[in-house]
Parts: C-alpha cells; sequence; structure tokens
C-alpha cells in the first residue's frame, strides 16, 4: 500500500534518558538518509538491511544536531508494514521536537495520534481488536489488565470471533445454495441441526458478553468503599494501604466530611479506594451532607469494606450500615483488636446475607491486614469479582457488538420455532455475522475506524 511518509515522536514528552523519533512510509529510509551520516562516513541508510541498527550522527544541513542510533525496518516486516525508521536519539524535549522538524522539513508530515497503528490495521497487520489492545496495554493500570491486553494483543478476541463468524458464514452458505439449486440440496430435517448449532452459538455469544463485568473490573479496577462509623478506623486503614498519610486521623468523631480517593495495587489488581465520612446520626449539616454522599456512594461499589470499631459495642447507626451493605460485596474488618472487645465474629452472623469475610485487624499495630489483602485477591478470582485464563471481553465497544450479535441470533431461534421460511434465517444469521465482524474491523465504517483512533496516543 503507497502512503506519504510519516513522523512523530514515540517516546514520552519529558526529559529522560533515551527518545525516539519514528518515522514510517514509501519515503521512510530516503528522508532519514539525507539527514544521517553514518560514524563509518560510508554506510547509506537507502543501502541498509533491514532489522539493522547503526551509529551516527543527525544533520541539520552541514550542522550536526546529536549522536544517534538509527533502525532500518523494511515492509512488510515492520509494525506498520512500511517501511520504518527509528531514530534513537537523548531524550530531552528539545533535541527530540528539533529532530522531528528536521524530519517534516526533509519530507515527512506530522502523524496524527494512532496513524501509526491505523496504517498497521489498514495494511492488514492487525485487525481493530489487536489494535485497540496496543492502547490497552499501554495505559494498564494493573498487572491483570496488562496480561488480558497482551492476550488480546495476540489474537485471543481475535481469534473467538473469528472462529464464530467462520460457523456463521457457513450456515449462510449452505441455506443461499440450497434455495439457488433445490434439487441437489435438500433443506430437510436442516431446522433442527440449524436450532442446535445457533443454541451453542448463542451460548459461547453469551459467555463473552458476561466476562464483560469481570472485564470493567479489570480495565478500570475494583471501586471499593470503605464504611463504618465515625473513629473506627477507616481513615487509619486507608493511610496503612497507601502507605502515606493522606487522610487526617484524630481522636475526633466526624473528622472525614468528605470522601478520600486513592487508586492502589494490591496482588496485581487495582483498587480505586474511597475513604466516606462516618455514617452515623448527626446535627452538623455539613456532616450530615457527607454521610448521605457516604450511603449513595457504597450502594455503586463493586466492594464495601466495612470498619468496624470492635472495642465499642454495636448500635443503631451499625445496624444502618448492616442494612446497606446487604447482597453487596463486603468485608467486614473488625478493627481495634489490641483493645478489649466488645464486639465479635458472631454478633455478625445471622445479620450479613452476603457475607465474604470477617477479618480481625489493627491498624495501630498493623496485625490483620495480610489477611484482608489475601481476603480481596480470594474475593477477585474466586468470588463474584472473577477473573479466568479464558477470553475476557474489556472493551464496551466489543461488548456492544456482541449484544447485536445475540439478538440476531435469538432472532433465529424465534424464527425456526415459528417455523419460518429459511431466507429468514440468512438475514439474521448475516445480521449475526456483521456485528461480529465491527469487532475486528471488518464491517466497521471509516468514520468509526477514525474515532477509535483518534483516541490514541500520538506517535503510536
Amino acid at each position: 500500500m503507497k502512503s506519504d511518509t510519516i513522523a512523530a515522536i514515540a517516546t514520552g514528552m519529558s526529559n529522560s534518558g533515551i527518545g525516539i523519533i519514528r518515522i514510517s512510509g514509501t519515503d521512510a529510509v530516503l528522508v532519514a538518509d539525507k539527514i544521517f551520516k553514518a560514524g563509518n562516513k560510508k554506510t547509506r541508510l537507502t543501502n541498509a538491511e533491514s532489522h539493522t541498527i547503526h551509529y551516527g550522527f543527525i544533520y541539520d544541513e552541514e550542522n550536526i544536531v546529536d549522536e544517534v542510533l538509527v533502525s532500518v525496518m523494511k515492509g512488510p516486516r515492520s509494525f506498520t508494514a512500511e517501511d520504518t525508521v527509528e531514530i534513537n536519539c537523548h531524550g530531552g524535549i528539545l533535541i527530540m521536537n528539533r529532530i522531528l522538524e528536521i524530519v517534516i522539513k526533509n519530507g515527512a508530515r506530522l502523524a496524527q495520534p494512532g496513524e501509526f497503528t491505523k496504517r498497521a490495521f489498514l495494511n492488514g497487520r492487525i485487525d481493530l481488536s489487536e489494535a485497540e489492545a496496543v492502547m490497552d496495554v499501554i495505559s494498564s493500570k494493573n498487572e491483570m489488565a496488562l496480561k488480558s491486553s497482551v492476550k488480546q494483543l495476540r489474537g485471543s478476541v481475535s481469534d473467538k470471533i473469528k472462529r464464530l463468524r467462520s460457523e456463521i458464514i457457513y450456515e449462510i452458505a449452505f441455506i443461499e445454495s440450497a434455495l439457488d439449486d433445490p434439487e441437489h440440496i435438500s433443506l430437510e430435517g436442516y431446522s433442527e441441526k440449524l436450532g442446535i448449532k445457533v443454541k451453542k452459538l448463542l451460548n459461547d455469544v453469551d459467555k463473552l458478553i458476561s466476562s464483560a463485568d469481570s472485564g470493567k473490573i479489570l480495565r478500570e479496577g475494583i471501586n471499593t468503599v470503605i464504611v463504618g462509623k465515625p473513629n473506627a478506623g477507616k481513615s487509619s486503614l486507608l493511610n496503612l494501604l497507601v502507605g502515606e498519610e493522606k487522610a487526617i486521623v484524630t481522636d475526633v468523631a466526624g473528622t472525614t466530611r468528605d470522601v478520600l480517593e486513592e487508586h492502589i495495587n494490591l496482588h496485581g489488581i487495582s483498587l480505586n479506594i474511597i475513604d466516606t465520612a462516618g455514617i452515623r446520626f448527626t446535627e452538623d449539616v455539613v456532616e450530615k451532607i457527607g454521610v448521605e454522599k457516604a450511603k449513595k456512594i457504597a450502594s455503586q461499589a463493586d466492594l464495601i469494606i466495612y470498619v468496624v470499631d470492635s472495642s465499642v459495642d454495636l448500635d443503631e447507626n451499625d445496624y444502618e450500615i448492616l442494612e446497606l451493605i446487604q447482597d453487596k460485596n463486603c468485608i467486614v474488618l473488625l478493627n481495634k483488636t489490641d483493645l478489649e472487645a466488645k464486639v465479635s465474629e458472631e454478633d455478625f452472623n445471622d445479620k450479613i446475607k452476603n457475607n465474604t469475610g470477617i477479618i480481625k485487624t489493627s491498624t495501630r499495630e498493623n496485625t490483620g491486614i495480610d489477611d484482608f489483602e489475601n481476603k480481596i485477591k480470594e474475593m477477585f478470582f474466586h468470588g463474584k469479582i472473577d477473573f479466568n485464563d479464558e477470553v475476557i471481553i474489556t472493551n464496551m465497544r466489543h461488548k456492544e457488538n456482541l449484544i447485536e450479535a445475540y439478538e440476531s441470533l435469538n432472532q433465529v431461534m424465534i424464527s425456526l420455532e415459528n417455523q419460518m421460511p429459511e431466507d429468514f434465517y440468512s438475514i439474521d444469521l448475516m445480521s449475526a455475522y456483521s456485528s461480529l465482524g465491527n469487532i475486528i474491523g471488518e464491517e466497521t465504517s471509516e468514520d468509526l475506524i477514525n474515532e477509535i483512533f483518534s483516541k490514541f496516543c500520538m506517535g503510536k
């Protein structure tokens, strides 16, 4: 595919040890050759073999600009499947911009956001789901999200979608062939066979749709809310998990009046932790607003951490919290176990319907925290917040297309039950085929493609 030559800074725009200016397109090697002189004063990049690195200097006319290493990768054996040159220079912002200006002055143009990856897609190097996985890898917040994104980059979603589409198109082709040549291809008994096949397809698509909830948590993290009465140790827990004093901790009840938000990594899982105002009845107008906000946030959380001061008897405020956390993923922390206990595990046995664990802790003495962390890990792998090693949908665009495909396949089942003519099956099967094709870019409009790549970072 012939194309103009584009260039951009491929590394972060901050001072660092190394910076990379990437050039891709028909004249990439020629442009680089105009501004590069090898250290041995003999090597020309236009004569260089693919996948080689060359030492030398970047020149602006007769002036040396920087000492560099230049990589030459000729298409189609490159990321974009085009001729590509990467100039590895010193990583100062000024020097990177200076070299990019020289590259543009000598025949390249500035790349648009995501244009390198877009070219890789348009040139058939990767499909659309793999292209989107590139940005997911870059923006991964934790090990699990990174693992999932790398799997998608290597084609886990793509392979699954292509297999489903292959099964669907086979049935479409059979129906169309039978309708065109009924003398040689019989449809007798075909409805029963198609029903079995479509049920299996519906099950496969439904599994992918169901995985999107776990995928969202993988990608965005677990929205975790810390609740409890004032002075139970909520802010102390937050400070302990974060590793620094983020929340004000005093003996005065009601110190936290608004929410405090922090992001932490725990066993490779992201927790978006919110510390809320202590829940209790109060006449203080400001504190009352904080309490109401705490209740609202808790109702929307993926995980609730209920911190209880075990040295104080349960009261009506605790019972209100217990009502709030029913049917939610919840960990109860019996805190302040370094003091004389007034509350035990037995006090909660008949009060929490969906209890996932009660753990004794002391944020003052840093005890029980390992058990607490392991419980979150256990919940993530084995509880309602689930992760497995199969294909997981982390992209909401993919989920929407899968839902469309599921509805079309379900319509096929309805047509089968109503004994509709075979061409009805073909229409809905083709609709499902197209919806799945949107995921990998086979059926995607140019406007959507442009929108997707416009969200990529510059130089990728």
